[in-house]
């Protein structure tokens, strides 16, 4: 497992938001945190809201829900905060609005009304950032303005810092606190290993941090009920975009196509599917899924 991995995967969306028992119960708790509010689950409305990879490929561990009038978009955050996070949510949003607005509707006279969106950014990462901070598109704006006729705004909240347990935000979330300390103990588990460990020694290492968790009542009936699920996010995806990653660069290198298919064949053998193994491998989803054609064939 090497230094620059990013752990938290895809538990986050699924916790708030995926999950059929709690995603929306979670995503409501996390709403009300910072909103200051106290919606019940039974009385509000929630609608996810899921853009295919095919279309976007903006975010990976996003939770987006339609509330009251409102769309959330919460993104989980680890590495370096990226400047461009507004225009990136300014992509991410257009392409929600495909799957709300109705084609003909954009031409209608009358006013069309949608969601008023709402960006977070969670940051989990180590750089030493403000409990709260504001990324603004018009910063990205060739010309300065005082009063730029666009912009857009994204709210970015450190969730990971070394008082991250005294943050408003946390006290009012307990489900929050619970993801921040599995991720605290992922990572001293993390810290313990070698850099060149094997994936038995990473999968032993985080199964050794969901037995902590369970013992100290820290997301226990999430981590018991989905258990494996958790061990594939974390080693399913990630290892795949990291490992990957290294192979692109070196095919990159070499001129060889031969090295992306590879890599591709390994990750649908691995029944990863043909959407995920397009992006980590960096081949079409025309040529991913002839591989695949080419595997069952074969079998």
């Amino acid at each position: 497992m090497t230094e620059n991995r990013e752990v938290r995967s895809n538990v986050f969306a699924d916790l708030f938001g995926d999950d059929e028992l709690v995603g929306k119960k979670n995503f409501l708790a996390l709403y009300n945190a910072i909103h200051g509010t106290d919606l019940k689950l039974e009385e509000t409305q929630i609608e996810r809201k899921i853009i295919p990879q095919t279309l976007s490929k903006t975010f990976y561990t996003d939770v987006t829900m339609e509330i009251n009038g409102k769309l959330i978009v919460f993104v989980e955050h680890q590495s370096t905060i990226n400047m461009n996070m507004p225009l990136r949510f300014l992509e991410y949003f257009v392409h929600i609005l495909y799957g709300i607005v109705p084609a003909r509707a954009r031409y209608w006279k009358s006013l069309y009304k949608i969601p008023a969106p709402e960006f977070y950014v969670l940051y989990n990462g180590s750089d030493p950032i403000p409990n709260e901070s504001e990324l603004k598109l018009s910063d990205a704006f060739m010309m300065g303005q005082e009063d730029p006729l666009c912009e857009l705004k994204v709210k970015v909240i450190n969730i990971g810092g070394k008082d991250v347990l005294k943050l408003p935000i946390i006290q009012n979330c307990d489900i929050l606190k619970e993801y921040c300390e599995f991720i605290a103990a992922v990572l001293r588990e993390k810290a313990s290993l070698k850099p060149d460990c094997t994936n038995e020694e990473a999968r032993a290492a985080l199964e050794q941090a969901m037995k902590e968790c369970i013992k100290k009542d820290i997301l226990t009936d999430y981590l018991i009920r989905k258990g494996t699920e958790v061990m594939n996010m974390f080693f399913g995806e990630y290892s795949y975009e990291e490992d990957i990653a290294a192979q692109r660069e070196e095919a990159k290198e070499e001129g060889l196509q031969e090295k992306a298919e590879e890599a591709a064949i390994k990750m649908l053998k691995d029944n990863l599917d043909t959407n995920k193994t397009a992006q980590y491998s960096g081949l079409t989803l025309e040529k991913v899924m002839e591989l695949q054609k080419s595997i069952i064939e074969k079998a």
